[in-house]
Order: structure tokens, then C-alpha cells, then sequence
């Protein structure tokens, strides 16, 4: 398996901790944390369970049947969680389990985002397991990540993991659903995301939410990151498996090593847009910051921290986080930074977008 671990993140979706019936069967659960244990034994690692399956023990527990309204979802996930939580408490021990619920704004808010990182890395110094949910139980759409493959992804940077690896039910990616044809032949090695990404589709088990497509989403994230993900099939054998060698599933590779904190503005969501004239694209592919005399157009309303895309001739040149609000950028845009404080009343930058905030595209290397 190469390099040895420090640490890795196992991400556990309903389906690889249920019965046919979608209820919580114990047994799968402790096979899971008996191989994630032989695996850090393994590699001398602490790990972290990054695990779905609060919904289906809420149900389980108040007798309901699917489909559930909103309200109805949220609190079978707040029944379920404690239930989840004691399960994995058993299966764990003795090794303490952290509970540490997640949402979008966890990831996407830098404060929260080290928060959050902060509670995990001191929940491991201290011996503990940390089990990590998404807060079902008070999160709408629009503040969700959506599924616990893309969750495990940025659990994986923020404890700086080196391995990501998804369980799934079916033994890695295949060139065809290996469900509908017996052709179907496992991809054991993936080198870059961008060949493998139309090859899935969504989950046909009414258990979980996601499918073949969010784990490659979620390796893509990870691996951009320099995180080598791993999704692999037969649960807790899986992991034993892994231990001695034996990967039942598929390796995704990481690329080059980004630091966590430009591997974290990587993917945040552009709230806007810049374009630039071909000074300032030149200047930024030396490494330099961004001046508002660069600036040609300023499109989107967004404000002072967000991030936007940094664009050159119709061609996105990175993303980066604008030190100023749309509206006061569209006001000194063209402008020399002396004359900033004038046009704003005051100034507390020059650069519109730092170099040390900003990350470049970079063309997926040849392998």
C-alpha cells in the first residue's frame, strides 16, 4: 500500500450498516470498527468514521415508513443519531467515540471550518474515535453538503489525512454497472478523476443517498488535496483486507500535495467573477497578487472574504478570496491602489485578491 498512514478517515454509508429491511444491524457495525482498528494497528494511525445511518435508526425507532416529510426526516435523524452513536460507542470500545455533527457552513466558513478542525484534532490527541455525522436534524438544502461521501472529503482536510477510504457495496468502479451486466470489469487504479467521472450514476439502493458519482466527486476533493482515496467493498473484511495488502476496490491517486489552506479555497463555491486584463494574468502566473488596475469587469454581487473566479480571455485562471465587496470593487477597478482610499474613504488593502489566497488552475498533469 506504499507510505504508511498517520491518519485516515473510513466513511460508512447506510447501506454497508443495514439489513435488507434498512435497519440498523449491529454486527456490520462491529466488523467495521474491528477492521478500521486493525488497519491503524497496521500503519501505527488514528482514524476517524465519518458515518451515515441516523435516519434509518430514527425510523426504525418511530415506527415510520418512507416517504417522510422534511420535519419528519429531521427528527427520525435526531432519534436516530443518539441510537447511532451508542451503537458505535459499543462497537468502538474501548476507545472513546467523539460525536461531531457537520454542515455545509462548517466547511465553507473559514472560523467554523477551524473550529471544527480544532475539536477533531483535539479529540484524537486525546485517544478518542470521532464519529462524524452531517446535521441532518436542523439542516435544509440549501445548507447541506448533501451526502456523507462529500462530508468524509473535507473531514479528510481538515484532520490532514492521508487516506480517504469510502465503503461501499459493490467492490470499487467499474467500467459498467457491475449490477446490470456480468461484463463489467473493476478499474483498479484511477490516475486522474477527470477520465472516471462519467462512468457513474446514482445510487439504485433506496437505503443511502448517494452512488458511484458522489464517491468520485468526494475522491476528486480528496485528492486534489494530495489525499489517496480508496472505495472499496466487504465492510469490515474490506478493511482487514486493506491491512494486509489486499485492495478490493479501487485507488484513486492523489496529486500533487496542495497546502490544506489553498486546498480548502479550491473548493469553495465562486459567489462571483473577475476578469482581468493581460498584465495581471501574467502577473498572477508568477505568483503575484491581484491590484484592482488589473480588474477589467466585476461580475455577481458578493462581498468582502467570499470567493470568486479570477478569469483571463474567457478562461478561468483560479479562484481566489476578493478582499473587497463587488460593489467597491466595481468602483476601483482600473485604478492604481493610491487612489483607493479616495474612491472608498478608506483603505485597508491593495490587493484585490492576495497571492496567498488565491489558487491557480493547473492542467491535470500527463501520466
Amino acid at each position: 500500500m506504499g507510505d504508511r498512514w498517520r491518519r485516515f478517515v473510513v466513511k460508512v454509508g447506510t447501506s454497508s450498516i443495514t439489513d435488507e429491511r434498512g435497519r440498523i444491524f449491529p454486527p456490520k457495525m462491529w466488523a467495521i470498527a474491528r477492521g478500521a482498528s486493525v488497519l491503524a494497528e497496521e500503519h501505527g494511525a488514528r482514524f476517524v468514521l465519518v458515518s451515515s445511518g441516523a435516519g434509518a435508526a430514527g425510523r426504525e425507532r418511530l415506527g415510520l415508513e418512507l416517504p417522510l416529510t422534511v420535519p419528519d426526516k429531521q427528527a427520525a435523524a435526531a432519534v436516530g443519531q443518539t441510537l447511532l452513536m451508542l451503537d458505535w460507542s459499543r462497537a468502538l470500545a474501548p476507545r472513546p467515540v467523539a460525536q461531531l455533527l457537520l454542515s455545509a457552513g462548517d466547511v465553507r466558513d473559514r472560523e467554523r471550518y477551524v473550529n471544527a478542525k480544532h475539536a477533531l484534532e483535539a479529540s484524537l490527541r486525546q485517544g478518542a474515535v470521532p464519529v462524524v455525522n452531517e446535521n441532518d436534524s436542523v439542516a435544509t438544502s440549501e445548507l447541506k453538503l448533501g451526502d456523507n461521501d462529500t462530508l468524509s472529503a473535507w473531514v479528510s482536510y481538515l484532520v490532514d489525512a492521508d487516506a480517504l477510504i469510502i465503503l461501499t457495496d459493490v467492490d470499487g468502479l467499474h467500467d459498467v454497472d457491475p449490477r446490470r451486466s456480468s461484463a463489467a470489469r473493476r478499474i483498479e487504479v484511477v490516475r486522474d478523476v477527470a477520465e472516471v467521472e462519467g462512468l457513474a450514476g446514482a445510487t439504485a439502493d433506496p437505503r443511502g443517498t448517494g452512488g458511484m458519482a458522489t464517491k468520485i466527486r468526494a475522491a476528486r476533493i480528496a485528492t486534489d488535496a494530495g489525499i489517496e482515496t480508496l472505495v472499496i467493498g466487504g465492510g469490515g473484511d474490506g478493511l482487514e483486507g486493506l491491512a494486509r495488502g489486499e485492495v478490493r476496490g479501487t485507488r484513486f491517486l492523489p496529486r500533487a500535495h496542495t497546502p490544506a489552506r489553498k486546498a480548502w479555497i479550491a473548493q469553495q463555491p465562486a459567489r462571483g467573477a473577475v476578469d482581468v486584463d493581460d498584465g495581471a494574468a501574467a502577473a498572477l502566473a508568477q505568483g503575484r497578487s491581484l491590484l484592482p488596475r488589473g480588474v477589467v469587469a466585476v461580475h455577481g454581487d458578493f462581498a468582502f472574504g467570499d470567493a470568486v473566479e479570477v478569469r483571463h480571455g474567457g478562461r478561468a485562471l483560479g479562484v481566489g478570496l476578493s478582499n473587497f465587496a463587488s460593489g467597491s470593487l466595481e468602483r476601483i477597478r482600473g485604478r492604481h491602489t493610491s487612489e483607493i482610499a479616495a474612491l472608498l474613504g478608506s483603505k485597508d488593502f491593495d490587493e484585490v485578491v492576495h497571492r496567498d489566497n488565491l489558487v491557480l488552475v493547473q492542467p491535470s498533469p500527463d501520466r
